[in-house]
């Protein structure tokens, strides 16, 4: 990462672009982790979906 540029002391900078707010985005908010909560839980019954029809697969072919 390249180094924080020097400016002289009398001339008001304002923050560079993309960091603005990092600290707020680290405590995280409430519908930051609903949102991940709700994609985990998806996957996770997808995963489960896929689970109980690969087991079930052997069933069928044995009725065809």
């Amino acid at each position: 990462m390249a180094r924080e540029p020097a400016y002289p002391d009398d001339a008001p900078v304002d923050p560079p672009p993309g960091r603005a707010g990092a600290d707020e985005k680290k405590a995280g908010s409430p519908r930051t982790k609903h949102i991940v909560t709700g994609a985990a839980i998806g996957i996770g019954s997808a995963a489960l979906v896929a689970a109980l029809l690969y087991a079930n697969r052997s069933r069928r072919s044995d009725k065809a």
